[in-house]
């Protein structure tokens, strides 16, 4: 009776749905990206028990990343599997490197998730206003929209949207850098809030040049560009969602206005949490005085 082990088993993704195009996926991309979808529903899982773990009311960090992680591991099973792709004729590197290349669109609906989800996070650390919160989260998919509509344009009009978007993401980098830093030593933040912003923006650095190198510039190949986009993505998210949902037990909610608690968002002076506290006691009631006894 032969045994066939599991370690042996071959990626038939390809086979399945077969790419097309100059450069397309092949199964050495497929199994990097299969890497990759496992490692995002690790980090789903492990939130989503961290989450089990956390109090009632401080779980907001963890819900952030659990979506965030949950759709990160559909869009990546769905490259790996060859699926959520078009076929794009390409303006530049054409004679290198061939006239069609797939695009995936699935990572771009996996960034229109993720680029907000720490903005958010990072934005309610700071206690910034609700208000700018929202603004960069408009920034964060207008510029992952510009690089869509460009990587979709068969032009050099492509670099337009190209400059657009980053455009987008140099107003981000100074809000999230400088106005939200100011923002967070109010609230006596800083220091994590510095580490987590600076590691964010130097992995946002990268990501126009990886565009620029693949989908943009065609210089590399799809295999190359995923290897480039599966790094980043995996040291963006993951990586701040651990960090953030672990250094979060140091962080006073109730000062950075996200004190939830059994009763829903209530006000609490800085430094209370009222469900960690046993309601007092009720004072125990007077004995009551005897009645009069009537003269017989």
């Amino acid at each position: 009776m032969a045994v066939i082990s599991i370690s042996t088993r071959e990626n038939d993704a390809l086979d399945i749905n077969p790419p097309a195009g100059d450069q397309f996926l092949n199964v050495n991309g497929s199994d990097w990206l299969w890497t990759v979808t496992a490692l995002f529903i690790v980090s789903f899982l492990t939130l989503y028990g961290l989450t089990l773990k956390a109090r009632a009311g401080e779980r907001f960090f963890h819900f952030i990343f659990i979506i965030t992680t949950f759709v990160g591991s559909i869009a990546y099973f769905a490259m790996a599997s060859d699926l959520g792709w078009s076929l794009i004729p390409q303006a530049n590197s054409v004679a290198s490197h061939g006239l069609l290349r797939q695009i995936f669109f699935a990572k771009y609906i996996y960034w229109v998730v993720s680029f907000p989800a720490a903005v958010i996070a990072l934005g309610v650390l700071s206690g910034v206003s609700w208000a700018s919160i929202v603004f960069n989260v408009f920034l964060s998919w207008i510029w992952v929209l510009s690089y869509l509509v460009g990587a979709y344009t068969t032009t050099n009009y492509k670099w337009g949207f190209f400059a657009f978007g980053t455009v987008a993401y140099l107003f981000l980098a100074v809000n999230t850098l400088l106005l939200g830093r100011r923002s967070a030593a109010r609230v006596g933040v800083a220091g994590h809030y510095t580490g987590l912003t600076a590691w964010l923006n130097l992995l946002w650095l990268l990501y126009p040049i990886a565009y620029g190198l693949s989908d943009g510039g065609n210089r590399i190949g799809v295999v190359g560009g995923f290897v480039f986009f599966g790094v980043l993505d995996l040291l963006m998210i993951p990586v701040l969602a651990f960090s953030v949902v672990f250094l979060s037990a140091k962080w006073d909610y109730s000062s950075l206005n996200i004190a939830f608690t059994q009763y829903g968002r209530v006000h609490a002076t800085p430094g209370t949490f009222p469900e960690k506290h046993p309601v007092a006691a009720a004072p125990a009631a007077a004995p009551a005085a005897p009645a009069p006894v009537a003269a017989v």
